[in-house]
């Protein structure tokens, strides 16, 4: 009898590395594969989470709808929260919306912070009805986003209206990410570069991308950023240049506008980029025209956006616990809180009250140390104290930045440092990509991608299925959501089926062969290929 002979893994690989060739053959074919996977990942957490059931939803939902109608602020309403047993009063915004925006903000209440209780409980959302005025703490926020993200609203109501805004904001989050994965394609040795992006599209990125809230956008313009930055710095090329100029811009112009913190997430990553550049690659940059056309938009865009905080301040009085009674106390208490920010930034779900298996969470940082472990031995010394330094800030920021609004209480989220944290694993890609394709050490990247991004494929499943199992059925209830208190519309099968095939498809591109070419030859075919209508070939500009 003839011996069977098993699949052998390596097979396997070459047939991903195929797939992920036909791929990346043209920038065009790649960004609207890469768009459409983002946009299903997103679209299906926008699917099978409840309404309002994400940090704050409740108050966007309310923004986007006003400033669709014109309403870009409103008096300033004195509203009574408790939080962790603390009375206070909140500064929100008044706005005028038909009456049935009034119960949003009472949605999520009988099952958020008690995960054995599934969102069956929550009342069905109504549509219509007479316009009453309703209040939004978000009202201070610059209206770009909720201009974009509010349009749904104009022209209908109820859940349908709410479900439109969230597919708006994975639209637009999904466009930042693919755009960010044709960057990392475009270097010399992809595998690495492409690596780093993945391992930075936690699940809670992409959680937050199909929810209303500013925080999704925030993020995935803060890996364009660094994408754009790193490449432009790192790996020049003059026939790449205005391409990833006009990136980081669009990416600069979303991370500047869409939360006040922006700006400093933007300058960061600007730093990074400059201790970590290449010698030369500053002199043809700054006699590129379009980045001084690019330089004078973010700047308007800088500017107006402080002005827009400026004179939107928080009279907010918060009541703090007596023990939470100075700076130094604050800056502790966020200190020992550091696990969970990066908890937080992994996967960390519904209003903070929804965790993923260890599964997630242990697959993510190992993934993380892994590269950041890889730069630090094989990266220039430079490379390695950019990469420490990045560490040092994802630690340090939140104790800074808690001890200096201390009077706000303690209201860090991990969320809130994702566009500066994403860099970490985005620098340690560049560099690793940057020292292989100038002659570093041979390392066997089909394999250590393989290690890598495919654990991960299976790790974001895994938070998602876990959440979505947490709103149908509760914590306690049925491994297998049989049974289910509440169903995302279209039921949990075809959600889950639907981001497994997407969380699989998401990391394919990062098989794809390297193609060093001379540079002379990747300028000649460059040249050649420009005209084409679906862009030059990735291969062909490396």
């Amino acid at each position: 009898m003839a011996e069977l002979h098993p699949v052998r893994p390596s097979r396997l690989a070459a047939g991903l590395t195929r797939l992920a060739d036909w791929a990346v053959r043209t920038r065009r074919r790649l960004w609207l594969c890469s768009f459409a996977v983002f946009l299903a990942l997103a679209g299906a957490w926008a699917a099978a989470t409840p309404l309002a059931a994400s940090p704050d939803e409740h108050a966007h939902f309310i923004r986007a709808a006003a400033v669709a109608r014109g309403q870009f602020g409103g008096p300033e309403v004195m509203v009574e929260h408790t939080v962790a047993g603390v009375d206070s009063e909140f500064a929100e915004t008044g706005v005028r919306l038909p009456g049935w925006y009034a119960q949003l903000p009472h949605e999520h209440e009988c099952y958020s912070w008690q995960p054995a209780v599934p969102a069956s409980c929550a009342p069905k959302i109504g549509s219509g009805g007479p316009t009453v005025q309703v209040t939004t703490a978000a009202g201070r926020y610059h209206p770009a986003y909720y201009l974009y993200a509010g349009l749904p609203s104009l022209v209908t109501d109820g859940p349908t209206a709410l479900y439109l805004m969230r597919l708006l904001s994975a639209v637009l989050c999904a466009a930042l990410l693919a755009s960010a994965m044709v960057t990392a394609a475009e270097w010399r040795s992809r595998r690495p570069a492409m690596t780093g992006l993945l391992v930075a599209a936690t699940p809670t990125a992409l959680f937050l991308a199909g929810m209303v809230n500013p925080s999704g956008g925030e993020i995935a313009a803060g890996i364009l950023v660094w994408s754009a930055m790193l490449a432009m710095l790192r790996s020049p090329d003059p026939l790449l240049l205005n391409r990833r100029l006009a990136r980081l811009g669009i990416g600069g112009l979303v991370l500047i506008n869409i939360r006040p913190l922006g700006l400093l997430w933007f300058a960061g990553a600007a730093v990074v980029g400059l201790l970590v550049h290449r010698r030369g690659a500053l002199r043809p940059l700054l006699r590129r025209k379009a980045l001084w056309g690019w330089t004078v938009l973010l700047g308007t865009a800088s500017v107006g956006a402080l002005l827009w905080s400026r004179s939107h301040p928080d009279h907010s009085v918060i009541t703090l616990p007596p023990w939470y009674n100075s700076p130094a106390v604050a800056a502790k208490d966020a200190f020992g809180n550091s696990m969970d920010y990066i908890h937080q930034m992994i996967g960390w779900f519904g209003w903070l009250d929804t965790k993923p298996t260890v599964l997630t969470w242990v697959v993510w940082t190992a993934a993380i140390g892994l590269l950041a472990v890889l730069t630090v031995v094989l990266g220039r010394r430079r490379d390695a104290l950019s990469a420490v330094l990045v560490a040092l800030g994802i630690v340090l920021a939140p104790p800074l930045a808690q001890a200096a609004q201390y009077h706000l209480g303690p209201v860090w989220q991990g969320r809130y440092l994702m566009p500066f944290a994403v860099g970490l694993p985005l620098l340690c890609g560049a560099v690793l990509a940057d020292r292989t394709a100038s002659g570093g050490p041979a390392l066997p990247w089909r394999r250590l991608t393989a290690t890598v991004v495919l654990p991960l494929a299976l790790a974001n499943l895994a938070a998602f299925y876990w959440t979505l199992r947490r709103f149908g059925v509760g914590t306690s209830g049925s491994l297998f959501n049989r049974h289910a208190h509440w169903l995302p519309p279209g039921g949990w099968v075809v959600w889950t089926a639907l981001y497994a095939l997407a969380a699989l498809l998401l990391v394919v591109p990062a098989f794809a062969s390297d193609h060093a070419g001379t540079p002379s030859a990747g300028r000649r075919a460059g040249r050649r290929h420009r005209l084409r209508a679906d862009g030059p070939p990735l291969a062909a500009v490396d």
